[in-house]
């Protein structure tokens, strides 16, 4: 598999460099749901665009990286399922919503992963768990009422990713997540709790909640009923997190 990107997804598909000769996966782009501008967006479409004619030239298939957070799917009724229609709340997921939207257009093989939140060593500081990290060591966390999100390990997402593509998947796309909305509050109280940090709490009245339906997931990969997926996965994987943040 060719790896476009150097970043923390990228970083953590290379163990799979050498599997699935007739892939491209694109791990590089636009990774921050906030603060990203339509120069970044229009950068992530160009590299698209090559990266899809290069496949359709070569025959290979493109692994494209969206989202499931709550820019894709807070405005769904119920989980969010790939096969429903979709009305994305925030500049990103509609960006990202367009991008899937080009890829398929392309005419080159393709599969779509649309991704919860990875949670994993050396994450960039401006995603979630970092972020909230840097707060309760400074003192105060900004947390929006409401909000919810959905965690998993990067390690399972990289097992997840290895077992679609040699399903040899073609013209698909799957939500990669652990179909748990976990509330921002139960999150902060478990990295406070682990790391012995106290803070202030600010509240913004600008959370938002959904929950990423996994059935098709579970469908295609059965293994994923052996990763401790349910109401307390969270805490296993904000363990090992926190574990990565002491040293």
């Amino acid at each position: 598999m060719d790896i476009v990107g150097n970043g923390f997804l990228a970083r953590n598909l290379r163990p799979l460099a050498d599997r699935h000769p007739g892939t491209v996966a694109l791990a590089a782009g636009v990774s921050w749901a906030s603060g990203t501008s339509d120069a970044d967006f229009a950068r992530e479409a160009a590299l698209l665009k090559e990266a899809a004619e290069g496949c359709l030239a070569t025959g290979r298939r493109l692994l494209f990286f969206s989202t499931a957070a709550t820019g894709m799917y807070g405005r769904a009724v119920g989980p969010g399922r790939e096969d429903a229609p979709i009305t994305p709340c925030t500049p990103y997921g509609a960006h990202k919503l367009a991008l899937e939207e080009q890829l398929r257009a392309s005419g080159a093989d393709h599969l779509i992963l649309r991704l919860g939140h990875l949670v994993g060593p050396d994450q960039p500081d401006h995603q979630l768990l970092p972020s909230l990290v840097r707060q309760l060591r400074g003192g105060a966390v900004r947390i929006h009422r409401g909000a919810a999100r959905d965690l998993i390990d990067v390690r399972d997402v990289i097992t997840v990713i290895d077992r679609l593509l040699a399903l040899d998947l073609r013209a698909e796309t799957v939500n990669v997540a652990s179909g748990v909305a976990v509330p921002v509050e139960d999150i902060v109280d478990h990295l406070g709790q682990a790391l012995g940090l106290t803070a202030r709490r600010e509240y913004q009245e600008a959370g938002g909640q959904h929950t990423i339906s996994i059935d098709k997931l579970r469908a295609l990969v059965p293994e994923v009923g052996g990763m401790g997926f349910g109401p307390g996965y969270y805490r296993r994987i904000l363990d090992d997190f926190t574990g990565a943040a002491r040293v």
